[in-house]
C-alpha cells in the first residue's frame, strides 16, 4: 500500500500504479504569473487612448449629420405649412376659434288638402332682429337698447320685475356689489355663500331702484331682455309684428351704428281658408315663446334650441320632422362680421287626406244645426255635435269636425270642438249592435235567420228591460232594422251560458264580457285606432261583472267610445271585415324652388290593414244586409240623404252627466248617434255623427243628428259627381 500526501500524484503507467513526488508551489511567484497572463496583449496605454478618441470623433460626426438632416426636414415642413398650405390652415384655425351660429328660424313646409288646395302657407313679415357681436359689453348693449327703444314702438308689458332687476344689475354692477355687507362677503370668502346666493341677495335689495324706472327705462329693459335671451350668438327677434316702414328704414339705415341690429323678412303662418280645420292643423310657437316648457324635453333631445319655433299641437306637432325648415348657418368672424356657411331651406310640404270643400261645408252645417238645436225643447244639457267622413276602403279621413255652442250674457256663440273626435268618449247606444250581432254568430248563440221573441225581460230585483216597443217574433235582419234591444239581451244570455226565467235571478259566465270586448276590439271599439294625431283617448271600460251590465253592454250602454273609434267600426263593416288605420297624411314632397309648385315626392301613404274580423264572410254580409235594411226601411230612413241605397245604424243611449260640478253624475240625458256608409255595395264614403246629451228623458228627441248626416252625405256626392 502506498502512503501519499497532498503533494504526491498517483498515476497509472502500463497498468502499474506509480507514486511521484511534485514540488510544493511558490505562492508569490504564482500570483505574479497569473497577473501577467491577464494583461492585454499587443496594446499599450497610448494605443488605448487613440482608439477612444477615434470612436468619439466618429460618433460626433454621425450626430452632426443627423442634426443637419433634421434641421432640413423641419425647415421644409415649416415652408410647407407657412407657404404652400397657408390658406388651408388659416381657414382651419378660423374654424376652431370662430363661432358658427344659426338664423332665428326657417320657413316651414306648406300644408295642402287632397286636391292640392293650399291650407297653410308662410307670409313674409318685416322683422327687426339682433345678433350679438364679439366682445360687446353689457354697458354697450344697454345703450343700444335705449337708442332702439327711442326709435321703435314695442309692447313691453311683459317686462317682469326680475327682468328690470337684471337690467339694473348689468348697468350698475359696482353699486349692486355695495348691497352686500362685509359679513356676507366674509361668508362668501369662506364659501358659506355661493355666487347665486350673492346675486339673490342683490336682487332682493333692488326694489327701490326699479321703482324709479320710467316707461323709457322699462322699454329699454325689455329690449335688452330680448337681445340676450337664448343662445348668445343666435339671431334674436326684437320685433316682427306691425313693423312700420319708418322703423324698418331706421334700423336698416343705421346698422353701422347699431352694432348687431339689422332687418330682414321673416315668416308667419297664414291660413287661406281662415279657421276651417285650423284646430287640427295645429299651431306653431312664436319667436318670443320658443319651445314651450312642457315640450322642451322632447325637442331638446332632437337638437333644438329653446328659442326655436316649433309645432306645438296636432298636425304641426305630429309632422314637425317634415314641416320644419333648415336654418341658415353663419360663421362669426374675428372682425365681428358674419359669413354664410349654408343657406336656409323651407321645410317639406305635406298633403292631407282632407277635402277642404267638404270640410268647409261640414263645419258650416254643424255650426248651424248645433246653434238651432240648442233652441229646441229638451236640449237643456245639449251643447255639441261631432261628425267624421271617411273613405272606408282606405281609412282616409275626408272631413272631421266638432262644434260647441256656448252661452254668455244671454247670447249664444259657436266654438270649434273638433279635437273631441279623438278625445271625448261617448255612450254610443245601438250603433254597436252590428258588433253585438257578430258575437252571437261567432259563439253560436244565433245563426243567420235565427228567430227570437222580443218581449220585456224581468230579472229579479231589477227594472224590466225592454225594446223601445214590443216586436214579437223577429229575425236578425228585423232586429237590426228596428233596433231590438231584447234580441241582443237574449244573445248575451246565451253567450254567458245563462238561463232566463221571468222574475228569477240571472247568473252568467263572467267570461262573456271578455268575449264581447275581444269581438268589439276587432272593429276598433275600446282600443286606440292609431290615427296620426298626437293625442287619442281610449274610452271607458267598465269593471262590473253583473249580468245586467252585460245586457247593457250588448246594446252599447256600458263602455264608451270616441267618434273616431265609431268611424273605424263602421268602416270595418263597410269594407267587408278589414280594420283599417285611419289617417290624415297622404303625401310628402320636398320643398320646391319654383313658386307654389310641389317638389319631388318623398312619401305616399298606403292603406294599412290592422286586422280582419275572425268570423266567416257570410256573417259579415248578414250584418251588412241588416244595416242596409236600417236605412232603406228601418229606423235609419232619411239619415243618408237622397241616397237610400245606403247602409247604417242609429243609436239612442242613456247618458249621465254632472250638473252641479261635485264630481258625481246626477242627471240622465239622451245621446243620439248614427253610423253609415254609401252606397251599400262598393261604398265610397262613411259617416259618423254623434250628439251627446241631446235631450232629456220623456221629451221629444232633437233630430239634429239626422239633419247633419243627411246634409253632409248629399254634399259629398254633389262634390264627387262622376
Amino acid at each position: 500500500m502506498y502512503n501519499y500526501n497532498k503533494y504526491d500524484i498517483i498515476i497509472m503507467n502500463r497498468g502499474i500504479l506509480v507514486k511521484r513526488k511534485i514540488n510544493k508551489p511558490n505562492k508569490k511567484k504564482y500570483t505574479k504569473e497569473i497577473k501577467k497572463k491577464n494583461k492585454p496583449i499587443n496594446k499599450t496605454k497610448k494605443e488605448d487612448k487613440r482608439t477612444l478618441i477615434e470612436i468619439v470623433d466618429k460618433r460626433y460626426s454621425i450626430l452632426f449629420i443627423v442634426v443637419i438632416i433634421l434641421y432640413i426636414v423641419i425647415l421644409g415642413r415649416v415652408f410647407y405649412l407657412q407657404v404652400i398650405k397657408e390658406d388651408y390652415y388659416k381657414e382651419k384655425l378660423a374654424m376652431s376659434t370662430e363661432k358658427t351660429v344659426e338664423s332665428s328660424s326657417a320657413p316651414r313646409g306648406r300644408i295642402y288638402d287632397r286636391n292640392y288646395n293650399l291650407l297653410v302657407d308662410n307670409e313674409a313679415v318685416k322683422t327687426i332682429y339682433y345678433k350679438k357681436e364679439k366682445n360687446i359689453t353689457a354697458k354697450e348693449e344697454i345703450e343700444l337698447a335705449y337708442v332702439v327703444g327711442d326709435n321703435i314702438d314695442i309692447d313691453y308689458s311683459r317686462v317682469t320685475t326680475d327682468r328690470l332687476k337684471t337690467f339694473y344689475y348689468k348697468g350698475h354692477y359696482k353699486e349692486c356689489q355695495g348691497k352686500i355687507t362685509e359679513e356676507e362677503w366674509d361668508q362668501y370668502k369662506k364659501r358659506k355663500l355661493s355666487d347665486k346666493d350673492i346675486e339673490k341677495l342683490i336682487y332682493e335689495r333692488l326694489e327701490e331702484e326699479i321703482k324709479e324706472y320710467t316707461e323709457r327705462d322699462k322699454k329699454a329693459a325689455y329690449i335688452y331682455y330680448l337681445m340676450n335671451r337664448g343662445y348668445s350668438y343666435a339671431e334674436k327677434v326684437i320685433k316682427n309684428k306691425e313693423v312700420t316702414e319708418e322703423e324698418y328704414a331706421y334700423i336698416s339705415e343705421n346698422i353701422d351704428n347699431l352694432k348687431g341690429f339689422n332687418t330682414k323678412l321673416d315668416w308667419e303662418r297664414v291660413y287661406p281658408y281662415g279657421d276651417t280645420f285650423k284646430s287640427i292643423l295645429g299651431s306653431v310657437s312664436s319667436n318670443s315663446q320658443g319651445i314651450p316648457s312642457e315640450l322642451a324635453e322632447v325637442y331638446l333631445k332632437k337638437g333644438y334650441s329653446l328659442d326655436d319655433r316649433v309645432g306645438i299641437s296636432y298636425l304641426e306637432y305630429q309632422y314637425e320632422d317634415y314641416l320644419k325648415g333648415t336654418k341658415a348657418k353663419y360663421r362669426l368672424l374675428s372682425d365681428n362680421s358674419y359669413e354664410l356657411v349654408s343657406e336656409g331651406k323651407r321645410g317639406s310640404d305635406i298633403v292631407l287626406t282632407i277635402d277642404i270643400n267638404l270640410q268647409k261645408y261640414l263645419e258650416e252645417v254643424l255650426s248651424e244645426e248645433v246653434y238651432n238645436a240648442k233652441g229646441e225643447a229638451g236640449t237643456d244639457y245639449y251643447n255639441r255635435s261631432f261628425a267624421v267622413v271617411a273613405d272606408p276602403n282606405t281609412g282616409e279621413i275626408l272631413a272631421m269636425s266638432g262644434k260647441q255652442v256656448l252661452e254668455k250674457d244671454g247670447s249664444k256663440y259657436i266654438v270649434d270642438y273638433t279635437p273631441g273626435i279623438v278625445t271625448l268618449p261617448v255612450t254610443p247606444g245601438s250603433v254597436v249592435k252590428g258588433a253585438s250581432m257578430m258575437v252571437g254568430y261567432k259563439y253560436g248563440a244565433i245563426d243567420i235567420g235565427s228567430h227570437i221573441y222580443d218581449e220585456c225581460l224581468k230579472i229579479k230585483d231589477t227594472p224590466e228591460k225592454c225594446s223601445w216597443r214590443t216586436m214579437g217574433d223577429i229575425d236578425d235582419i228585423y232586429a237590426l232594422a228596428y233596433s231590438s234591444n231584447v234580441y241582443q239581451y237574449k244573445i248575451a244570455i246565451k253567450v254567458g251560458k245563462g238561463t232566463y226565467e221571468y222574475n228569477k235571478s240571472l247568473s252568467l259566465d263572467t267570461d262573456a264580457f271578455k268575449k264581447y270586448r275581444d269581438m268589439y276590439a276587432e272593429f276598433g271599439l275600446g282600443i286606440k285606432t292609431g290615427i296620426d294625431l298626437p293625442v287619442e283617448s281610449l274610452g271607458y271600460m267598465g269593471t262590473s261583472k253583473l249580468p245586467g251590465h252585460l245586457l247593457d253592454f250588448s246594446i252599447g250602454q256600458y263602455d264608451t267610445y270616441t267618434p273616431i273609434q265609431l268611424s273605424q267600426y263602421i268602416n270595418t263593416i263597410a269594407n267587408g271585415g278589414k280594420r283599417l288605420k285611419p289617417y290624415l297624411l297622404k303625401e310628402v314632397y320636398n320643398a320646391s324652388e319654383i313658386g307654389d309648385k310641389l317638389g319631388s315626392l318623398t312619401y305616399k301613404a298606403e292603406t294599412k290593414v290592422i286586422s280582419s274580423l275572425s268570423v266567416e264572410e257570410k256573417y259579415i254580409n248578414r250584418v251588412r244586409e241588416g244595416f242596409s235594411s236600417v236605412v232603406q226601411y228601418g229606423l235609419g230612413y232619411g239619415y243618408m240623404g237622397n241616397y237610400t241605397l245606403s247602409a247604417g245604424k242609429t243609436g239612442t243611449s242613456q247618458s249621465f252627466i254632472d250638473t252641479n260640478e261635485d264630481g258625481k253624475v246626477d242627471t240622465e240625458t239622451i245621446t243620439s248617434s248614427f253610423v253609415g256608409y254609401s252606397p251599400s255595395e262598393n261604398p265610397k264614403m262613411s259617416i259618423v255623427v254623434v250628439s251627446p246629451d241631446v235631450s232629456v228623458p220623456n221629451s221629444s228627441q232633437s233630430a239634429v243628428t239626422k239633419r247633419i248626416s243627411a246634409k253632409v252625405v248629399n254634399k259629398f256626392f254633389d262634390l264627387n259627381k262622376e
